[in-house]
C-alpha cells in the first residue's frame, strides 16, 4: 500500500473505533449506574439504633468505660463512641474512628453521615455514623466485599460484551466497505485500465442514484467526452490531410514545371509564366483558407472566449460589411430587428460571414447599397425604440434595411451551382436569421451532409473553397445554444435559417 491502508482497511478501522468507543462509554455509564444503585441499597440497610431507645441500648450494654460487650444481633455489627472517641464495639471486628464521626458524636442527636471505611483488620465497609444525643454517636457498618465481587463481576461482563461488539462490528465494517466499496473499486480499475491502455470505450454500470452512482456518471461522460474529442481529433487530421494532399501534389507539379524549365534553359514564355504564377498563388491561397479553417474550426470544438451578451443584429451588419467588401458587385436584401444573445461574438461574426460567403459566391452580380439610414448604428428619424441599430425612416421596429437593386450582369450558381435569378436577401427577425440565395439549390439527397466537414456539393467542387465554411457555421451555432438548417427555397435557391435563444432587449 506503500505505506498507506487502503481506503476499505481505513473506514473498516473506522467502524470498529466508532464502536468500540460507543460500547465502552455505554459499558462505564451502566458500571457507575449499577455501582450508584448498589450503594444505595447498602446505604439504606445501615438502620442502627436511633432516639431514647438507642441510648438505652448503649448504656445497658456498654458502662461508662466503654467495655466490649454484645448488642441483640439486629444492631450487629455496631458500635458506640464518644466525643473524645472512646469506643464501644459491639461484634468484631471494630471500625476505625476518625475526627469526622467524633465531631457527630459531640453534635446534637439526629445528625449522621455515611461514609466509606475500614475496620482495625483491614476490610472495607460501608459505615453509617448517627449522633444520638448525650456526648454519644453510634456507628452501623456493612462489608464492602459483595459489592465489590458485584461490580468486579460486571465489568468482566460489560468487557467481554464489547470485545464481542468490537469483532462484530469490525465484521460489519469490513462487508459494509466490501460492499459500499465495490463500485469504487470498479470504479479504480476502470481508471488504471484508461491509463494502461488509452481506451475510452470503457463505461462503468450505474446502479441507483446516490453519491457512488453520480461518480460513475460523471466517469462515463468524461470517457464519452474524451473519446469524442479523440474521434474528432482524429477525423480532423484524417481530413486535413486527404484534403491537403491535392493540393500540396498540384503545387509540387507546378513548382517542379517552373524548375525544370529554368534548370534545363528553356524558361517559359512571359504569358504560360505568368499563369502558372498566378495558379501557384491561387493554390498557395486555396491552402492558406483551407488550412485558417482547419484551425478555426479546432479551437471552436475545443475552447471559445468567454460568453457575453452580443447584438447578434450588430453582428450580422458587420459580417454583411465584410462580404459588401469580398463581393462588392453583388446584390444584397438585409432587414435586420435586435436580437441579443449570450455567445462569442467573433465565432458567430464568422459564422455568418461564412453563410454569406456561401450565398455571395454563387450569387447574381449586382450593386450593394449602403443602409437607407445612411450608417450602421444609432437610431435615425422615425424610429421609437431608442435601440442602438436604428431604423430606417419612419420604421417603428429599430429595423435595418440593406437593399441591393442587382444589376444582373452575369450569372451565378447556387451552393449546387447554377445561373442565380436574384439577389441574397438576410432577414433577422424574433432571434431567427434567414440567409437565402436563388441559385438552383441542393440535390434532397445531400442536404442531411451540407454540415459535415469538407462536404462539397457534387456540382460544386469545382469552385474555390475548403468545404468547412458550414461545419465552422454549424459549430458556432450550437456552442451558442441554437440550432442552423438548410433547405432549398421555394422557386429556387437555398435558405439557411439560424435560431438563436435570446431578446429583442439588452438584458
Amino acid at each position: 500500500m506503500n505505506g498507506r491502508r487502503s481506503l476499505r482497511s481505513r473506514l473498516t478501522l473506522l467502524v470498529a473505533t466508532a464502536v468500540a468507543v460507543a460500547i465502552a462509554v455505554c459499558a462505564a455509564v451502566c458500571w457507575f449506574i449499577v455501582r450508584s444503585e448498589l450503594l444505595d441499597q447498602m446505604d439504606r440497610s445501615l438502620h442502627g439504633p436511633k432516639g431514647p431507645q438507642g441510648i438505652e441500648w448503649i448504656q445497658q450494654y456498654c458502662d461508662r468505660g466503654f467495655p466490649t460487650r454484645p448488642l441483640p444481633f439486629r444492631f450487629q455489627p455496631l458500635q458506640a463512641i464518644d466525643a473524645q472517641g472512646g469506643r464501644c464495639v459491639v461484634g468484631a471486628p471494630g471500625v476505625k474512628v476518625t475526627p469526622a464521626d467524633r465531631d457527630l458524636a459531640a453534635g446534637p442527636a439526629g445528625q449522621e453521615a455515611i461514609r466509606n471505611g475500614t475496620t482495625e483488620e483491614g476490610a472495607e465497609v460501608r459505615v453509617l455514623t448517627r449522633s444520638v444525643g448525650s456526648g454519644l454517636a453510634v456507628m452501623e457498618s456493612r462489608t464492602l466485599t459483595e459489592f465489590q465481587s458485584t461490580l468486579t463481576t460486571l465489568a468482566w461482563i460489560l468487557a467481554g460484551v464489547a470485545a464481542l461488539g468490537v469483532l462484530g462490528a469490525t465484521s460489519a465494517g469490513l462487508f459494509v466497505s466490501r460492499t459500499a466499496l465495490r463500485p469504487v473499486g470498479r470504479l479504480a480499475e476502470a481508471v488504471e485500465h484508461v491509463a494502461r491502455t488509452e481506451d475510452l470505450d470503457t463505461r462503468l454500470p450505474v446502479e441507483g442514484t446516490d453519491e457512488i452512482a453520480r461518480l460513475g456518471t460523471s466517469f462515463n461522460a468524461m470517457t464519452t467526452a474524451l473519446a469524442g474529442s479523440r474521434e474528432r481529433q482524429r477525423r480532423l487530421i484524417a481530413d486535413a490531410g486527404h484534403e491537403l494532399r491535392t493540393p500540396l501534389t498540384s503545387l509540387r507539379t507546378n513548382i517542379d514545371l517552373l524548375l525544370r524549365s529554368e534548370n534545363a534553359g528553356r524558361p517559359l514564355d512571359p504569358g504560360p509564366k505568368r499563369r502558372l504564377l498566378n495558379s501557384l498563388k491561387a493554390q498557395f491561397e486555396e491552402m492558406s483558407t483551407l488550412v485558417g479553417d482547419l484551425l478555426q474550426l479546432s479551437r471552436s470544438e475545443d475552447e471559445h472566449e468567454p460568453y457575453v451578451e452580443v447584438a447578434f443584429h450588430d453582428v450580422v451588419e458587420a459580417a454583411v460589411r465584410r462580404a459588401r467588401l469580398r463581393a462588392p458587385d453583388t446584390s444584397i436584401e438585409v432587414e435586420l430587428r435586435p436580437w441579443y444573445v449570450h455567445g462569442d461574438q467573433a465565432a458567430l461574426e464568422r459564422a455568418v460571414v461564412n453563410l454569406l460567403d456561401n450565398a455571395v459566391k454563387f450569387s447574381e452580380s449586382g450593386t450593394t447599397s449602403e443602409p437607407v439610414n445612411g450608417s450602421g448604428s444609432g437610431g435615425t428619424p422615425g424610429s421609437t425604440d431608442g435601440s442602438q441599430s436604428g431604423g430606417a425612416p419612419g420604421s417603428t421596429d429599430g429595423s435595418r434595411s440593406i437593399v441591393g437593386p442587382g444589376s444582373g450582369s452575369g450569372p451565378a450558381t447556387g451552393l449546387g451551382g447554377g445561373s442565380a435569378t436574384g439577389p441574397v436577401t438576410v432577414r433577422l427577425h424574433d432571434g431567427e436569421l434567414a440567409v437565402r440565395d436563388h441559385g438552383p439549390g441542393i440535390p434532397e439527397d445531400e442536404l442531411p451532409y451540407v454540415f459535415d466537414r469538407f462536404w462539397r456539393s457534387s456540382s460544386a467542387r469545382s469552385m474555390p473553397g475548403s468545404g468547412l465554411g458550414l461545419a465552422i457555421v454549424a459549430q458556432a451555432v450550437r456552442d451558442a445554444g441554437g440550432e442552423i438548417t438548410l433547405e432549398n427555397a421555394a422557386g429556387r435557391g437555398t435558405r439557411a435559417r439560424v435560431r438563436l435563444p435570446g431578446s429583442s432587449v439588452r438584458g
